[in-house]
């Protein structure tokens, strides 16, 4: 919003000077003529003592102005309308309430039109219009003014000045003239006027003030619009602040990263910003946990900040590369047709009805009750009975995928979850390497040869196996 708008610098030098207090006297006890013309103003309101300029584009308008100039003391009646939208305007468009001004120059444009200069005397009251053609003429009378105390007066001035130069300070868009004319103003009457003048107020608001007669109301009110002005712009000025901030720490950023990025393709480590967005394309097409996308984030914006000559940086890139790869929220749809099961149970193994049974009643109680935490089945037996083949024929009659882990010989804890991150090669167990061949999250696992587990220094596995096979923990299982 803008506070002081002058279009012409020349307006505050020598010809149109600063009005003082015995120059506002003397204007106000000017004698009235009898009957003076009107100009109907359509967005301006003239207050006594500001000097503004006005384009004039009505021809009786542009006949009353050129009559006034050529008359000896170039005095004109200024009303503003009351509707800014009527181009031909009738009498009680206008309001009662205007400015004897003086015409003090005219210049004739390109256009037809004419551009005039125009100061502000003193206020007047129309008391009635005499005439319409060729233009609007009206008996007028003086508008009566009351003013404050010298204490008021001098509080008032100080108050106004103070507060229409915070603005100006705010406001680098308001010339420096705008604060030497204030220092200059000695006026309360002038001062509120030169203010109020060049604020951004709709015509109405203006109009208030010029028909108000209490010079105190007048200064007051024109200090509440200050006021609120003066928030609007230190706001701004806040906002502004912030944003200057924000972007020149984005922009000191970008010519960071920028020099990071030369320095790496220097060095021919230029290809960790493509692979960084790589990874993050990858993610925005996975469907996964509100956790997960955190550690996601996590991990990515580390990664970030780490360059491939450094140590972490293999170790960061190969966990984020393993949540990526991780059937997240991709399930296969379970096939519970027992008769389909109980062919392919058949075909692939002769015999066996009692295990055949046994297996046909679990998937039976798993597609009654498909949120009961079900035992494992477990298959024991002499080397060759078909154990490992039985649970392939039961992927391939639900439809999974089939991931068989042989556990013969394992004597690391690690075998079941995973290596620590921070050794150098660590994986997954082989829970995790399954879901990742599976691609799937709910596969037929078989764990093989469970009971050949072995155990040393490293840890017991199958201690380690116990939280995989019990239903009550399985389902919380973490690899490291």
């Amino acid at each position: 919003m803008t506070f002081f708008h002058f279009e012409n610098e020349n307006f505050l030098d020598d010809d149109f000077p600063v009005i003082s207090t015995a120059e506002e006297q003397r204007m106000a006890e000017e004698d009235l003529p009898e009957e003076i013309g009107i100009l109907a103003l359509k967005n301006t309101v003239l207050f006594p003592g500001i000097v503004i300029p006005i384009t004039v584009g009505r021809d009786k308008s542009i006949q009353l102005v050129r009559e006034v100039y050529r008359s000896q003391d170039r005095r004109i009646g200024v009303v503003a309308q009351r509707v800014v939208e009527i181009e031909d305007p009738e009498t009680e468009d206008l309001f009662t309430y205007g400015t004897i001004a003086r015409i003090l120059k005219l210049i004739k444009m390109p256009d037809g039109s004419v551009t005039i200069v125009i100061q502000g005397r003193t206020r007047f009251e129309v008391e009635a219009f005499t005439a319409e053609e060729p233009y609007f003429k009206a008996q007028v009378r003086r508008a009566g003014d009351t003013y404050p105390d010298q204490d008021q007066g001098r509080a008032l001035i100080y108050s106004l000045k103070e507060e229409a130069n915070r603005i100006i300070d705010l406001s680098p868009n308001i010339p420096t003239e705008a604060k030497i004319a204030l220092d200059n103003i000695d006026s309360l009457s002038f001062l509120t006027h030169f203010i109020a003048s060049n604020l951004s107020l709709d015509v109405s608001e203006k109009q208030e003030i010029l028909e108000m007669n209490s010079l105190l109301d007048k200064a007051e009110l024109v200090l509440q619009y200050l006021g609120n002005e003066l928030k609007v712009l230190e706001l701004s000025e806040e906002i502004q602040t912030k944003v200057k901030i924000d972007l020149d720490k984005q922009q000191r950023e970008y010519i960071l990263r920028q020099q990071i990025r030369t320095i790496q393709d220097e060095l021919g480590e230029g290809g960790s910003e493509s692979e960084l967005e790589s990874l993050r394309m990858r993610a925005e097409e996975k469907i996964w946990p509100e956790e997960v996308e955190k550690v996601f984030e996590k991990e990515i914006n580390r990664l970030s900040r780490l360059t491939p000559a450094m140590p972490d940086y293999a170790v960061v890139i190969n966990y984020i590369e393993w949540l990526l790869d991780l059937p997240w929220q991709n399930y296969s749809e379970d096939s519970f047709e027992f008769k389909e099961v109980q062919k392919i149970l058949d075909q692939d193994h002769y015999g066996l009805e009692k295990v055949k049974d046994r297996i046909l009643e679990h998937l039976a109680v798993l597609k009654l009750k498909a949120d009961k935490k079900a035992p494992i089945i477990c298959f024991y037996g002499p080397p060759g009975v078909g154990k490992t083949s039985l649970g392939k024929s039961i992927a391939r009659a639900m439809g999974k995928e089939f991931i068989r882990i042989s556990l013969g010989g394992a004597r690391d804890e690690a075998e079941i979850r995973g290596h620590r991150r921070t050794y150098i090669g660590a994986l997954p167990g082989r829970i995790i390497q399954g879901l990742k061949k599976a691609s799937t999250s709910n596969p037929v696992f078989m764990l093989d040869e469970v009971d050949k587990v072995g155990n040393d220094f490293r840890g017991d596995p199958a201690s380690a196996l116990l939280e995989v096979l019990d239903p009550e923990q399985n389902n919380t299982f973490r690899d490291n």
